[in-house]
């Protein structure tokens, strides 16, 4: 995924709602409406949001050293988990108090049109935030469906970006709603139970991205279409035979490690392994760019032996565990 494409949709994002996030506490300063403070709480959560990714995506980037061997990509699913956390605490807990209590105690709503006025506002700039999110995704995701996409994408920036401004989009839309019904019924209660709506919407959101960030954080390997291509690339049919087994990992979202062990001829010197070695890393780079770490282990395929279940994993060249048909 291109880290390019991830920090223009998350400076749009940012400069979306440090914009929205002013209004809106300018219009709760007018109205005192509570789903108008949870929405500018909500901006204000999602910009520091931003900010973390931001923060996490350049550390990132900071080079191996002796600690860290395989350098620091893994900072930026840190950082993307950090941002479920803000979400779920500092925007979904504080709309869901805030609603129960205005709820509980309803207030009138003062200088409606203020509210009506920065609402459509905030849903042009959000809008204009998701669609720059869109654009940038649709360079990445190729054939997938945009949920598929979410949960398959190795880099956090754009899945939570996307998944902020919906759920930012449909909390502005349930805001709107609630200050209608308000002004319309004269009840105050309508505004709380928007607030509330807006809280549990944001907790939802926040699970959904910690689940999905966990993942990351755990260890992913390759997707399927990547590992075919190093599987397929690594047997040449002359020195390398097949493939015995093999496992990726994710080091970050533009690392792949990649360790297998490979079948070669008995007969073969070990010059020409370790040349067949070298040539197999080469193709596989070419074929995954990402591929940052290979280790190539060389062994006498034995049919006898992985019938008998001692070395399960394939038969030469066939498909292993994380590439099964």
């Amino acid at each position: 995924m291109s880290a390019e494409g991830g920090t223009k949709a998350l400076v749009a994002a940012l400069s979306a709602n440090l914009a929205i996030a002013a209004a809106k506490f300018t219009a709760f300063g007018f109205t005192g409406s509570s789903s108008m403070l949870a929405e500018g709480v909500h901006s204000v959560a999602d910009s520091g949001n931003q900010v973390l990714l931001l923060v996490g995506g350049k550390r990132a980037r900071r080079a191996a050293d002796e600690e860290h061997p395989f350098g620091y990509g893994r900072e930026r699913y840190v950082y993307g988990f950090l941002v479920a956390i803000v979400l779920f605490s500092v925007g979904g807990l504080f709309a869901i108090y805030e609603g129960w209590h205005k709820v509980s105690h309803p207030e009138k709503l003062d200088s409606w049109y203020w509210a009506v006025g920065v609402l459509l506002f905030a849903i042009v700039m959000e809008g204009w935030s998701f669609l720059t999110a869109m654009r940038e995704s649709a360079k990445e995701k190729g054939g997938q469906g945009w949920v598929q996409f979410i949960r398959t994408a190795k880099a956090p920036e754009l899945p939570v970006v996307l998944l902020e401004d919906t759920g930012a989009l449909i909390g502005l839309v349930l805001a709107l709603l609630g200050v209608s019904l308000t002004v319309i019924t004269g009840d105050g209660v309508w505004d709380g139970v928007a607030t509330l709506c807006i809280g549990v919407l944001l907790v939802v959101i926040a699970v959904v991205l910690a689940l999905e960030t966990k993942s990351l954080l755990l260890g992913e390997s390759a997707d399927r279409e990547s590992v075919r291509r190093i599987r397929e690339a690594l047997v040449d049919g002359d020195a390398v035979t097949g493939v015995i087994h093999m496992r990726t990992l994710h080091l970050g979202p533009e690392e792949l490690l990649i360790a297998a062990k490979i079948a070669v001829n008995a007969e073969d010197s070990a010059a020409r392994v370790a040349a067949a070695i070298d040539a197999a890393e080469v193709r596989v780079r070419a074929a995954v760019p990402i591929a940052r770490a290979i280790y190539l282990e060389p062994d006498v395929y034995s049919a006898e032996k992985a019938a008998a279940g001692e070395d399960p994993a394939a038969t030469p060249g066939g498909p292993g565990p994380e590439n099964p048909r």
